[in-house]
């Protein structure tokens, strides 16, 4: 089944109550040049965060996110990548940071991840710029692939905090996505996966506004906090 859009959008805008409050709570992702400008450095540290950020609270998490950026020296790959066992045994005795052996242990195989793709594409943001978002889950998919501790929806959590256009499967989400016979439960398998990005592209095709937008305002027609 599909989501109609016209019903989506005037919902909405019912529940925000104007359409300037609609349009001022809804995310904005960041234009293809500017996720290019962005340096490999930053989309490693974002991208541990979010890692970090998975099962903790993200506000503790991102109150400790400077100590790391002054731990890790800014995340840059090139350094980062020589972290040996050694380096992290020394970090898990740092009261500053987080000390979780198996979140810290992802930083220098992400940041061969973030390398290797940058060598490849002339940088990692150009890679995510390229990347068409009416097939934003298999960007999913080759993230968690080559990535480490990338599982569930820390992938797409990311890319949010990156900027990089996608949709979120939050609890809202999944539940107006079954509501409306997209799917019939939380969506695991990569078939389900697709058929939820179907649905996006739908909604997308019929509104010109970003999967970003589209899946805000699709978890606000269950979410009435």
């Amino acid at each position: 089944m599909t989501i109609r859009y016209q019903w989506l959008y005037d919902y909405v805008l019912r529940r925000k109550g104007s359409i300037q409050a609609l349009e001022d709570s809804l995310p904005v992702p960041l234009t293809e040049e500017q996720l290019i400008a962005v340096p490999d450095s930053r989309y490693l540290s974002l991208m541990t965060q979010r890692i970090f950020r998975a099962g903790l609270r993200h506000a503790m998490v991102d109150a400790r996110w400077p100590a790391f950026e002054e731990a890790f020296w800014g995340f840059d790959p090139e350094k980062m990548v020589l972290l040996s066992a050694e380096h992290i045994e020394q970090h898990m005795q740092n009261k500053a940071l987080i000390r979780h052996l198996g979140k810290l242990r992802s930083i220098p195989h992400n940041a061969q991840l973030v390398l290797d793709i940058s060598r490849e594409y002339g940088g990692f943001g150009r890679f995510l710029a390229q990347w068409p978002v009416d097939d934003i889950v298999s960007l999913w998919f080759l993230l968690r692939k080559r990535g480490y501790q990338l599982g569930g929806y820390s992938t797409p959590g990311f890319l949010r905090m990156a900027g990089k256009d996608t949709f979120l499967i939050t609890t809202d989400v999944v539940a107006a996505l079954v509501g409306h016979g997209v799917i019939d439960r939380n969506p695991t398998s990569q078939g389900a996966l697709r058929d939820v990005q179907a649905a996006f592209n739908q909604l997308h095709r019929d509104s010109g506004r970003p999967l970003c937008q589209l899946s805000a305002m699709l978890a606000w027609t269950v979410n009435h906090d």
